[in-house]
């Protein structure tokens, strides 16, 4: 597969010791979907919060398929975040065979919101989220960290399980 990696602009993004901003959003699991915020997630336990492009495209599904194989799940909740549509979370789960949630944001608020957006190739008005990961304790408190700055670009796997087993 062919691909130019891409410079990304830099980004204002909250950091470890910021607290998470709150939102309310479609939650997809296995079963149904359903509005979910991440503060009534946080309030179960620790979350790992993975923003990633969206269903389908190379880097989602790459990025899922290492977190599915590795289990991060033991630690934390691990939920997703995309532009795809619930119908789409569906199939990614399905497909995948992942034990994981997904946010849907259509309209990449959130990507503002964590300043994680990313312009799909120069498309004016459409925004996708980069890669990020933001590994959030049960008071909301940021602990890790990581926001992709280029495309493609993956987290450190091994450096994520490593906060992963701190929460």
């Amino acid at each position: 597969m062919e691909f130019d990696v891409v410079e990304l602009p830099g980004t204002d993004h909250p950091e470890a010791g910021d607290t998470a901003p709150d939102f309310t959003r479609p939650l997809v699991g296995a079963e149904d979907w359903a509005d979910a915020s991440l503060s009534e997630l946080t309030d179960e336990g620790p979350v790992a919060l993975v923003f990633y492009t969206m269903d389908g495209a190379f880097p989602g599904t790459y990025v899922w398929n290492e977190i599915r194989d590795r289990e991060w799940g033991e630690h934390a909740q691990v939920v997703g975040v995309s532009i795809s549509t619930p119908y789409a979370h569906k199939r990614l789960i399905e497909d995948r065979e992942m034990d994981y949630r997904l946010f849907s944001d259509p309209a990449a608020d959130l990507a503002d919101a964590y300043g994680v957006e990313n312009d799909l190739d120069g498309m004016t008005g459409i925004t996708e989220h980069r890669p990020a990961v933001f590994l959030i304790d049960d008071d909301r408190t940021i602990q890790y960290a990581w926001v992709a700055s280029e495309w493609p670009q993956f987290p450190d796997y091994d450096e994520v399980e490593t906060h992963l087993a701190e929460l």
